[in-house]
């Protein structure tokens, strides 16, 4: 996979899909609060005036020295649930953003949320 200590260096990376083509720049980081691994990338898309961000699963991911490449299409990141570039992840929108990527979701043995950014 890839070193979790390294991630803070990726930010404002390029994040391509598997075909190299550009989704948009790295933006944060959300954690797996079960496991505290990285889960998700939060992608800045858009033109400036009008971005917002899309969030692409880091499960298969590879970083190169300039990009970070995603092993799903950028179509599907385009599609994928979002948030403005200020908002916070909501965590009702938590299994959606699962559902989309046909992963499962379950929440914490408390009923906590899965995801969370550092």
């Amino acid at each position: 996979m890839f070193e979790a200590a390294n991630i803070r260096d990726w930010i404002g990376l390029a994040v391509v899909d598997e075909s190299d083509d550009k989704i948009g720049n790295l933006e944060s980081i959300y954690y797996d609060t079960a496991t505290s691994e990285p889960a998700f990338a939060a992608v800045t898309t858009g033109v400036v005036g009008f971005q917002k961000l899309v969030f692409v699963p880091l499960l298969g991911a590879l970083v190169a020295p300039k990009h970070l490449r995603v092993a799903y299409t950028k179509k599907l990141v385009k599609d994928a649930p979002t948030i403005s570039t200020d908002g916070e992840l909501d965590a009702a929108l938590e299994p959606e953003l699962y559902q989309h990527y046909g992963l499962q979701y379950q929440t914490g043995s408390g009923g906590e949320r899965r995801l969370g950014r550092r």
